[in-house]
């Protein structure tokens, strides 16, 4: 199994549960890994016998920027049947966090895996 991954994805989504969360967007942070066989990739040379990342980054800012989510659990798992479903990967990671929602705390978050 190969990996592709973006790492510090930065996206503008609605996400929270408190009043100030929901008053306007916020930026979170996505670091996502996806597995993958390149071999054919790797033989071809040709961008279509892969996941392109690029679209991926595309896909992601636009879909998140149109939803809301009360918890990063459900952003996490949106994104990662997402990624299973449409771009044919086996296996994901992927990482949420917001950015300094508390004091002293540079970001929140969660990680999960899962498979197809």
């Amino acid at each position: 199994m190969d990996i592709i991954f973006i790492e510090e994805l930065r996206a503008e989504t609605w996400i929270g549960i408190y009043p100030r969360e929901k008053a306007m967007p916020q930026t979170v942070v996505l670091d996502i890994q996806m597995g993958v066989s390149t071999a054919s990739a790797g033989a071809s040379d040709d961008i279509r016998d892969t996941i392109d990342y690029a679209v991926v980054t595309e896909r992601l800012r636009n879909e998140l920027s149109a939803r809301h989510f009360n918890l990063l659990e459900k952003l996490a798992e949106f994104v990662a049947t997402l990624i299973l479903e449409d771009y044919a990967a086996q296996w994901v990671r992927i990482s949420v966090a917001k950015l300094g929602m508390m004091k002293g705390v540079k970001r929140v978050g969660v990680i999960i895996e899962r498979s197809a």
